[in-house]
């Protein structure tokens, strides 16, 4: 369990590149899009609802479009209401890295109302690099030093030197799969430029927006890039900029030690049933000592780092807190947790787009003791999990360098891009939503959410923010001022 936790708490996790001046325009006239079935998987993980699938084809590199195209496939939720159809709403899940033709189905599972199917065709697609759109391979196996894009725990100096040993191996090795030369195109800003493509390609002339985790920082770009033709966006737990840099990566502490507490108050309320302790101070010592005793006598298939990795992934969603609860009852009875060793050679693909896209869209530090600085004060500034999210990772030593500058978040534009934003979230912290809000000016509202977890609308509970959100995306009242949620 807390192997498989620890890895796929990238794949919600946010993880943009280019400015809107160097963008190319996409094609007004609208290119035929011929809709069939779905690919088998889509199928069934969208079931019960039923979407088409089709492919637009984009440039792989816009810079040079005559050399040569990749195919992007999108699904279709189609309106059943074409009298109230308002137009097309995109969606992306987060990552980068994250398989969206699926996700229609999934939103409407839970709880998409049914005014906002009504309103528009809902688009789901795998980004460029994922799934079913030109996919990319570094050839992971998840076995082996480098599980997932979450940094580990550096106990120590020595532990950081370590992990750029492994990380510069990781690097080489996406450099030597790549024998289609496409990892270098795999950018925020390449994908904001398909997003357009795809518009022009349904014959909409503007597109709407549902983003959630990284997907606010896609959102953004696009809404930064092509201000007059994005309708209504909806930003849902945002990352602070178009692009995770370092600063953003060092954020995750920040939304752990934010976010812990909510957990600490839960076991401490069930201290006679799993005896973590009996006040929320107790039980983030008992994180720590459990912590500690693993970096110095790991059990099988657990080490402190990885103990840390599932506590940040637990802290997404409330429901899993009697996971953590029962792994913790399991560590302090003297019990080893179970040694599964999942199968985790299938997040390859996704693995490989997040890296890919992070190290691209900015130019990460070259120099380890930038990393091995960063960690030594994380590790004081914010002790449950400062020196993983400090880390050095594999775009330190990434062989491509950004084919031009990140994406500029801009004031100019239509006020049309609605912040929603839990208090405390581990990988999105609250200040990536004041950071959006600062920078958008008076384009956007944030509506901050007294809720612990990732994803305030449709994946949180909140009433107060799902009303805001549908009441914006089916009549477009957006709020005149920003707006706190309080608990629900």
């Amino acid at each position: 369990m807390p192997r498989k936790l620890a890895a796929m708490a990238v794949m919600s996790v946010i993880g943009i590149a280019g400015t809107s001046a160097a963008a190319p325009t996409a094609a007004e006239s609208a290119a035929e899009v011929s809709w069939g079935e779905c690919p088998k998987d889509v199928v069934t993980a969208a079931a019960p609802s039923k979407l088409d699938c089709a492919t637009v084809p984009v440039p792989l590199d816009y810079a040079d479009p005559a050399s040569g195209e990749i195919k992007i496939m999108i699904s279709r939720l189609a309106s059943k209401k074409p009298a109230k159809r308002r137009g097309i709403l995109l969606l992306n899940p987060g990552g980068p890295g994250g398989s969206g033709l699926a996700f229609p189905g999934f939103l409407v599972a839970r709880g998409m109302p049914v005014s906002v199917t009504d309103s528009y065709d809902v688009i789901g697609m795998d980004t460029r690099g994922i799934g079913h759109s030109a996919p990319v391979s570094c050839g992971f196996t998840g076995k082996g030093p480098y599980v997932g894009n979450l940094p580990p725990y550096a106990v120590d100096d020595a532990a950081v030197l370590k992990q750029a040993k492994v990380v510069k191996g990781v690097a080489e090795q996406c450099a030597k799969k790549d024998r289609d030369d496409r990892l270098r195109h795999l950018t925020t800003a390449n994908t904001a430029r398909d997003l357009d493509r795809i518009r022009a390609a349904l014959g909409e002339r503007k597109a709407s927006f549902l983003g959630l985790s990284y997907g606010t920082a896609l959102g953004a770009a696009y809404a930064s890039m092509f201000p007059e033709r994005s309708d209504r966006v909806v930003l849902d737990s945002n990352i602070g900029d178009t692009h995770l840099d370092p600063d953003g990566l060092r954020r995750y502490a920040l939304g752990m030690e934010q976010t812990f507490p909510d957990f600490a108050k839960w076991a401490a309320q069930r201290h006679g049933s799993y005896g973590l302790g009996r006040t929320p101070q107790e039980v983030r010592a008992t994180y720590f000592k459990i912590a500690e005793r693993l970096d110095k006598q790991p059990v099988p298939g657990l080490d402190g780092a990885l103990f840390r990795n599932s506590m940040f992934a637990i802290l997404y969603n409330k429901t899993l807190y009697t996971s953590a609860a029962q792994l913790w009852q399991t560590l302090l009875t003297g019990g080893n947790p179970p040694d599964d060793q999942p199968d985790l050679s299938s997040y390859d693909n996704s693995w490989t787009v997040f890296l890919a896209v992070t190290c691209n869209d900015v130019n990460w530090p070259e120099d380890v003791n930038t990393y091995r600085r960063a960690v030594a004060q994380d590790r004081k500034r914010y002790p449950l999990y400062g020196a993983a999210a400090a880390n050095i990772t594999p775009c330190a030593y990434w062989p491509h360098e950004p084919a031009e500058p990140p994406v500029k978040l801009t004031d100019e534009g239509p006020a049309n891009i609605l912040l929603v934003q839990n208090e405390r979230d581990v990988p999105t912290p609250h200040r990536g939503g004041e950071m959006f809000r600062e920078k958008l000016g008076d384009r956007a509202r944030l509506v901050s959410v007294d809720a612990a977890g990732h994803g305030a609308y449709l994946l949180g509970g909140n009433a107060c923010a799902w009303n805001v959100a549908t009441s914006y995306l089916v009549d477009g009242r957006m709020p005149q001022h920003d707006i706190s949620c309080p608990a629900s």
